[in-house]
Parts: C-alpha cells; structure tokens; sequence
C-alpha cells in the first residue's frame, strides 16, 4: 500500500455529494414571490414600507419566534449585521471593542466603520472561542462592547464573558453565522448577548443566497438596527428621532426571494443539525484510533452545530507536520460536488490571525493616514499578541467539513479509510 501523495491509488475519487438544502419547498416560495410581481418593497423613507415586504416581515416574525426573541431584523447579510449591531451599540470614534483574532474578518472589522478600535483577545486553546480570563486582560477605560463568535459552531463562554460585560458596562454582540441551532445551558446561541447575528450565506447551515438576521430583545437597539438598515438619515427627522448618533445609514435590506427562501430553510434546520451531529458522532467513533488527533471540546451544557470539525492535532504525538498529514489527506479525497474549484474540504488551522492582515500590521483602514488607528496609538498589532490562536493556526488543529449532511455513511466510511491509511503510513511521508 503507498500513499496516493506519494504515487498511490486514493482511497476515493467520485465527488462527495454537494450539500444541498433547496428543493420544492423553495421552489414554491420563489414562484410566489415572482408571481406577486413584488421582489422588494422597502421604502428609504418614513413611510409604511419603510419596514419592508410581506416575505421579509414573515421572515423577521418567525425567526423572533423561532429563537424565542422579541424582535428579528433581516438584513442583506450577516456582514451588514454586525455593522449595524456596531452603529446600535452607539461605538463611536475611539471606543475600544474587543474582538477574536480567529473568524470571518468582517467579526474584527466592523468596529472600524465607525471609528472604533479593535482590541485583539486570544481565544480558548480547546474550544477556539474567545478566552475570558484574555477578554478581562484587555479591558480598558475606553473598552466599550465585545464581539465574540460561535466559533465553528460551539457557542461562546457566556457566563464568564456576560459577567465581564455587566461588571464593565459593555455591549456583547454574538456573531452567531456558523452557530444556528446550538445552545448553552438552554438558552439559542445568538440570544445569548444584547444582539446577535446569522447568516444566511450559502456555505452556512442554511441559507437564502445571501442575507442575515440580527436578534435583540432590546427594543431600542432593534430600532436603531431597523434605521441603521435602510438610510437612516433621511428617516430620523420625520420619525421624531432624537439620538441622531451613528444616524448614517445603508441599503442593507433583504429581498423578498431571499426572505422567502429563508422563511423555508428554517424550517428544516432541526433536521440538518441533527444529520449533521449524527456524522460528526460517527467520525469521531471511527478516528478515534488515531492517538494525535482530539475532538473538539463541547462546552459543559453546551450543543455544538459544527459549522465545521476542528479536531486537534498533535504533531510531536504524530510525528508528521500538520501540513505533510493534510497534504497527505487531500490526495486521498475529492472535493465536494459543485464547490470542485475549492479542492478538498479539509485544512491546517482555520483563518490567519486576523491582526496579522495588512490592515492592521500597516494600521491603515479608511484613507492613507491611518485612520481611526491614530485615535489609539498604543494599540499595535504583531505577531505574538495571541499566542494559542498562533498555535492552533500553526498546525494544533485540523479543521473539515466531512459531516455536512449531504454525507452518508458509506461517504464518512472513505473518510474514515484515507485517515487511517495516511496515519499507517505516515513514516513515508517525512
């Protein structure tokens, strides 16, 4: 037997199947919604329609509904809902907002377009979300709200982090986009802060194209998130709008066909998660032979949705780099049905650190000089300034996407095999 990285023949070369989560349901929905000749009916001014469509309201109701919030507010993404949360929370130009240095960018970034200050906190080294005891160690007089991220779908340390927030009178704003489904201690991820935020991106649990949606039980900030949505500026005078700050709006607003879509995606979330929870139980029975690799963590009364398996790596217990046993991996697999051009769906790590980008190593954002960086001085971004994101992005963990739903276990068995066949051979490969 050799290693097909090494001239072998791979374990498997027929596509996986795509994860595909539209069908008649959505079909139905788009039909109706292209026979009522209505395809948006947002208005950017003080006015009934101001608010939206029919699909769009059905959408924000069933959502509030389903998570069990008072108030939803959809938007074209999640990207635009965490800005808007941004402008809601009232930061203002050098407000501090601590942020996780492993996510989307957008989770680090939205700050900025208000003049706010990112401030980098390490994350967990076993269930990658923001670490607490890291979080404390960068608050300062100026820290005015916490982004944390669900991370790959595991639900942030909420009792820890929210205490720190009461304690410093901050705003937690819960980027929920990989976590829909999971839970902590009973309670939705995505409820767990002031706001939180979903995506309804293609690639995510389920999706609508595009577009997100914002929850709150704070009818203030829903408000404010509702203006911020759709050209505030030239609503707030007509609408008797007093706090004029962070006033500035967008065209944020979501499409009817996307809010229809989504309205039928709901639906089927349970069921998906479940499949989904099922294949990761499964892998992790049929890897378990392999010493240097760990399952992820699930936070005590905590429900994990795996946006993605991010299984530790130990590279001295392996005695093979974590590149050199993925690389390995990756010829022993194809890549999924209508995603080809991605290649194989596994990886070292996950995104580079994000204070590691040019924008925030060159501490250049909006114009040339260096704004709003010059309004924070002291704030540098380097490497070392999170020492276990660094690590786990260095080779301590591997992250997947093997347990998508669209898997059978006649699929999650090859995947099992090009594990257990690299493992075997892992002497050749040095």
């Amino acid at each position: 037997m050799k290693a097909a990285i090494l001239g072998g023949k791979p374990v498997r070369e027929k596509p996986f199947p795509a994860y595909v989560t539209v069908g008649e349901e959505e079909k139905r929905a788009a039909a109706r919604v292209i026979d009522s000749g209505v395809l948006s009916r947002y208005l950017g001014v003080w006015h009934e329609q101001f608010l939206g469509g029919p699909e769009v309201r059905a959408l924000e109701r069933e959502w509030a509904e389903h998570y069990g919030v008072k108030y939803a507010v959809a938007v074209n993404s999640a990207t635009s809902g965490l800005i808007a949360a941004v402008g809601a929370a009232g930061i203002e130009p050098g407000d501090e907002v601590i942020v996780g240095p492993w996510s989307m960018c957008i989770s680090a970034t939205a700050p900025l377009f208000y003049g706010g200050i990112p401030v980098f906190a390490d994350v967990e080294p076993d269930c990658f979300c923001l670490d607490p005891a890291a979080v404390e160690r960068q608050i300062s007089p100026r820290t005015r709200a916490v982004i944390v991220v669900d991370l790959f779908g595991q639900p942030y340390d909420a009792p820890a982090i929210n205490a720190l927030a009461a304690k410093h009178g901050l705003t937690v704003i819960e980027d929920a986009a990989q976590a829909p489904g999971a839970s902590l201690n009973g309670r939705p991820a995505g409820t767990l802060g002031q706001m939180g935020v979903f995506s309804l991106n293609y690639h995510k649990h389920i999706h609508g194209g595009e577009g997100g949606v914002v929850v709150t039980d704070d009818e203030n900030l829903a408000e404010r998130l509702r203006l911020i949505r759709n050209h505030a500026e030239a609503v707030v005078e007509n609408k008797g709008v007093a706090d004029l700050g962070n006033m500035l709006g967008f065209n944020f607003r979501m499409t009817e066909l996307d809010a229809a879509v989504a309205r039928c995606q709901l639906l089927k979330l349970k069921a998906l998660n479940q499949k989904r929870l099922a294949n990761v139980a499964y892998l992790e029975k049929g890897l378990a032979e392999i010493p240097a690799l760990a399952r992820p963590r699930v936070r005590p009364g905590g429900e994990h949705v795996y946006y993605v398996h991010a299984c530790r790596y130990d590279e001295e217990a392996a005695g093979l780099p974590a590149a050199r046993f993925v690389e390995a991996l990756k010829a022993e697999l194809p890549p999924f049905e209508l995603r080809e051009k991605e290649g194989t769906k596994l990886g070292v790590g996950y995104v580079k650190p994000l204070y590691l980008l040019p924008l925030f190593r060159e501490r250049i954002a909006f114009g040339r000089q260096g704004w709003p960086f010059t309004l924070a001085p002291e704030r540098r971004y380097e490497k070392g300034l999170c020492p276990d994101c660094e690590k786990l992005y260095g080779g301590g963990v591997l992250t997947h996407e093997f347990m998508l739903p669209s898997l059978e276990q006649s699929d999650l068995d090859d995947v099992i095999e090009a594990f257990g066949k690299v493992w075997k051979l892992r002497a050749t490969l040095l």
